[in-house]
């Protein structure tokens, strides 16, 4: 923890960070196809995530202009009801919305409002904007600022993404530290200049031995009382 100092900004990623976004979208799959099992489930899963990553690489690629998250989610939502047969049009528009309705991990409200007492705490995250606000207000999440990549038109971990938070903090990215549970968010976030912390999650991506970010906790609590324990950031 020693190499995080000087930090006036934190900012998370949201999904698979602060909210179980893996655990949330399963529950709609199951409350959308009661009649599937563990496997099946699985599997459902496995379609859903994979047509957003593929969609969103696809985008940052310039292979398809861009489309928001809720675009994507209402893609996926009928990929996988033409999978696992969901006739019902109402179930389906249900199921489209799930990314909106989804849990924190267990830490996530309180750690997030021990750090905001001390540091402006900013949301950066690839949900669009109309169901970046409804998220975090299901969740309980209170931001000083909520950003979606919606606003550059792009998804992290492109560049112009990591601008809308450093523009919104407004102090050098070396005093600006980026949190989330995916190494490959953090690599984006590094090479925007941003300081970097790993927080460990279930479905996250761990960081590679080759990765050389400021800290790596095993969970929020950890890296929140590591910096509230620290001088206050500068003009607070």
């Amino acid at each position: 923890m020693a190499g995080i100092r000087d930090i006036e900004v934190v900012v998370f990623d949201v999904l698979g960070t602060m909210i179980d976004e893996p655990g949330g979208l399963r529950a709609a799959l199951r409350e959308a196809a009661p009649a599937s099992d563990e496997a099946a489930l699985d599997g459902l899963l496995a379609v859903w995530q994979g047509h957003v990553e593929r969609e969103q690489r696809r985008i940052g690629q310039g292979d398809r202009a861009y489309a928001g998250s809720e675009t994507l989610d209402r893609e996926a939502a009928q990929r996988v009801a033409d999978r696992a047969g969901i006739a019902d049009p109402a179930a389906v528009a249900r199921l489209a919305t799930s990314g909106q309705r989804l849990p924190l991990w267990g830490d996530a409200a309180a750690g997030l409002e021990r750090l905001a007492r001390q540091y402006p705490v900013l949301g950066l995250s690839n949900a669009g904007r109309a169901a970046l606000p409804r998220l975090s207000a299901y969740a309980g999440l209170r931001w000083h600022q909520a950003l979606s990549a919606e606003a550059a038109l792009a998804y992290k971990p492109a560049p112009e993404v990591y601008r809308l938070a450093l523009d919104a903090a407004g102090c050098p990215p070396d005093r600006v530290l980026m949190v989330a549970a995916h190494a490959w968010d953090l690599r984006g976030a590094q090479a925007a200049g941003m300081r970097t912390a790993y927080v460990q999650r279930p479905a996250g991506d761990p960081p590679a031995d080759s990765d050389a970010f400021d800290g790596r906790f095993g969970g929020l609590d950890e890296l929140v009382t590591a910096l509230t324990t620290r001088t206050a950031p500068t003009g607070r």
